[in-house]
């Protein structure tokens, strides 16, 4: 097996699947061998082998046990899994997956961590309407693997708030958005999340952009800043103090955890039942 690198293939699903059928070939298992071997079902196996599906890291790492490949296949799927993301943003899901804690204000919409797939996908479909089907669908699984994040056995403290617009901006449908506000408030019965909502009551937000705030046990926070151009990375302490100030005063002039969570069913009741 040889690392992946830039002058592999650009399809990265068909590259990673190809090498995982030569490995479970060569080590003499069927699908349903390398399936049970690793806790997955048969049909999982199928579609990562077809480059249907980027196999999770969680089924990469169980590969590199299986075949006893010393990390190759958890290292080609960390560099596949960012190129399906925008250039400008592998540096963020880089330090997204090792921050302690997650300080995010989402403007406009249900922020991409949380976001479910039905309502994700509704987003990329309509932002790029005559991009191709799996185009769209690869980007939504790309969004969906930020979900590890949260998933790890060290999760890190993830604070969202919301502005009440991402609420009640209907994206993909009845159906979608009772889902996704579902979704909500699932996770915000862990411990490790909290979600409040700044309500239009609240008058003038004191931040009008979305950002995040990611914060180390060892390293210095960075701030995380996007437009419709593209977005950034920010290390400046002056900016990051700004942005850590303006949080604060976020939360202040947000609902509590279990008003949002309030506010949350009422929305679904009443915009969302029908």
């Amino acid at each position: 097996m040889n690392e992946f690198s830039g002058s592999e293939p650009s399809d990265g699903y068909a590259y990673f699947g190809l090498e995982v059928r030569e490995a479970r070939l060569h080590a003499k298992l069927t699908q349903k061998g390398l399936a049970d071997e690793t806790h997955y079902q048969p049909p999982y196996i199928s579609k990562v082998e077809n480059g249907l599906l980027l196999g999770s890291a969680q089924f990469a790492a169980a590969c590199d046990r299986v075949f006893n490949t010393s990390g190759f296949f958890a290292r080609m799927r960390e560099r596949i899994n960012r190129r399906e993301h925008p250039s400008w943003f592998e540096p963020y899901v880089k330090w997204e997956a090792q921050a302690d804690t997650i300080l995010d204000y989402s403007a406009n919409l249900v922020t991409g961590i949380l976001q479910t797939e039905d309502y994700a996908y509704a987003i990329y479909r309509h932002a790029h309407p005559t991009s191709s089907e799996q185009w769209v669908r690869r980007k939504v699984d790309a969004r969906m693997r930020r979900h590890e994040a949260l998933e790890r056995a060290n999760p890190p403290l993830l604070w969202v708030i919301l502005d009440e617009s991402c609420l009640r901006r209907q994206i993909g449908g009845i159906a979608v958005m009772r889902a996704q506000l579902g979704h909500l408030l699932s996770k915000s019965e862990s411990p490790q999340i909290i979600i409040q909502i700044l309500p239009f009551s609240s008058g003038a937000a004191p931040a009008t952009e979305s950002f995040i705030l990611l914060r180390f046990t060892e390293d210095p926070p960075l701030l995380y800043e996007e437009s419709w151009s593209g977005g950034h990375v920010i290390d400046s302490s002056a900016q990051v103090a700004q942005a850590a100030a303006t949080y604060d005063r976020l939360r202040a002039d947000a609902m509590s955890p279990d008003e949002s969570r309030a506010l949350i069913k009422k929305v679904m009741l009443e915009e969302y039942s029908r």
